[in-house]
């Protein structure tokens, strides 16, 4: 049986008496430090147990085959119309996708980027199969030719005024030309324009009349317009309210456009020029004109992750465009790779990685105009973007967790002078290597050991710094008491 005095035998921590031990002023003082000491060190570990430890490594690549990368931009051309802006995207692997619509949305925006209306054509335009009559010569012009002289004149004489807007290079304005002319000879025999006025055709050739052609926003050739009296409201950036004309362009379905534009205004009553919205039915070939000459466009694509390109540029299947007067300047708003990451989960990115988050979204904010003249004249602009992806991951319970990935990347940019009509490329190369950056916890017992070592050192410490003290006090009395050591 064990007792209690062998018990005491192990006590490692055996008392002095009070009454044996001496206390001093200096081993106040020190013990006073000592205790400073313990919490200004405990303070200091539990604040390191408490940050963030994270340990950065570069590694190929982990994205799967399947996955794809996704794009957000926002950019903003004054001088690009929505008409016929469109964002095309291609790849190495032979990827090419045109005119994209199912995440791409448009607005008309005037010269100072402030939005002039609500979205701009949310559907592709109508293809065109008839171009024109199937016949090489016409006999004479039944269409009136207009300019900036007699245009306005002729918009508020007339309740319907349709005007083909052309040049005389382009080969659908030349295919459009014999249809155009037989379908005004034919509406000017249905509806005198002495005696009926409610419609008319008329022509603007573009390369006479640059500035009337500029001052209604035509960037394509041919382009029909439709000009209803009263509704057609000139404002000091020049909008306007009349609409464009998308569909088949020979004889016949001309002239059964045109019927459809004068059935509902009375004859007795064209001096009104009031359109009757009454039982109107939706033409697809027919929608609003372009507000103003420039364009908002915003949205997103998905793409592979390999080498590439985003292009925005002016296209039509059945129109052609003078590459100089296109003019592709542009605002960049967003241009940025990946999901899109809230402000808090940003926040948590910068604390947890404050190096990172800077450059996810390089080119927002930059501007890119081109003063348009003969010296600036077809002038592509060109982005170089190089992409490596940021993947942060935490080790809990030795398990891999996700929290988070993020794509930065570095941007050049170059203007370009073309032949061609001018567009904005966004060439992309994804990186095969990538940024692991993990978050390594810290074990409790290690803070554990730690703040005993610190206790227990400060302690010794202290006692071993008091003891040196206190004896060099003592042979420092000896000596002055002349006594022998």
């Amino acid at each position: 049986m064990i007792t209690s005095s062998k018990l005491k035998s192990v006590d490692f921590y055996r008392k002095i008496p009070r009454d044996l031990t001496e206390a001093s002023l200096s081993g106040a003082g020190l013990s006073i430090v000592a205790a400073l000491t313990m919490v200004f060190l405990f303070g200091m570990e539990l604040s390191n147990y408490l940050a963030i430890n994270t340990a950065t490594s570069v590694i190929v690549d982990r994205s799967s085959d399947a996955e794809f990368l996704r794009i957000d931009f926002n950019l903003s051309f004054p001088s690009l119309s929505c008409e016929f802006a469109s964002v095309d995207v291609s790849d190495v692997l032979g990827t090419n996708r045109l005119n994209i619509t199912k995440t791409v949305r448009k607005y008309s925006i005037d010269q100072n980027l402030v939005p002039t209306g609500s979205e701009f054509h949310p559907g592709p335009i109508p293809t065109v199969n008839k171009h024109g009559d199937d016949v090489e010569e016409y006999y004479g012009d039944g269409s009136v030719a207009l300019s900036s002289r007699n245009f306005d004149s002729y918009s508020h004489q007339y309740s319907v005024l349709v005007v083909n807007f052309y040049a005389p290079w382009c080969y659908w304005s030349n295919r459009l030309k014999p249809s155009w002319e037989n379908t005004a000879k034919i509406i000017r025999e249905r509806y005198d324009p002495e005696m009926d006025g409610r419609i008319i055709l008329g022509k603007v050739d573009c390369t006479e009349e640059a500035d009337l052609c500029r001052r209604h926003h035509i960037q394509g050739y041919p382009s029909i317009r439709i000009f209803r009296k009263g509704s057609d409201v000139k404002e000091n950036q020049g909008h306007h309210d009349h609409e464009s004309y998308y569909g088949e362009r020979d004889t016949e379905s001309l002239v059964a456009a045109m019927e459809t534009y004068v059935a509902n205004i009375p004859k007795e009553v064209h001096v009104l020029a009031l359109e009757d919205k009454s039982n109107k039915t939706v033409d697809p070939a027919k929608r609003p004109a372009p507000l103003t000459s420039g364009c908002r466009i915003e949205g997103f694509v998905r793409v592979k992750k390999v080498p590439g390109s985003v292009v925005i540029s002016a296209r039509s299947g059945s129109h052609s465009f003078d590459p100089s007067q296109i003019n592709v300047s542009h605002y960049v708003t967003q241009f940025s790779f990946g999901k899109r990451l809230s402000s808090k989960m940003l926040n948590e990115l910068k604390r947890l990685t404050p190096y990172l988050g800077g450059h996810h979204d390089r080119l927002a904010g930059q501007s890119y105009i081109v003063k348009h003249g003969d010296v600036n004249a077809n002038v592509t602009i060109e982005h170089y973007l190089q992409i490596v992806k940021t993947e942060l991951v935490t080790l809990r319970s030795t398990k891999e967790l996700k929290l988070l990935e993020e794509y930065e990347y570095t941007a050049h940019s170059s203007l370009v002078h073309s032949f061609y009509v001018p567009v904005v490329k966004f060439h992309f190369e994804p990186s095969p290597m990538q940024v692991l950056v993990t978050e390594v916890p810290k074990s409790f017992s290690h803070f554990i050991t730690n703040v005993c070592a610190i206790i227990g050192g400060v302690f010794t410490v202290a006692g071993i710094l008091d003891s040196i003290f206190h004896n060099t006090l003592r042979l420092v009395k000896k000596v002055e008491l002349g006594k022998n050591i």
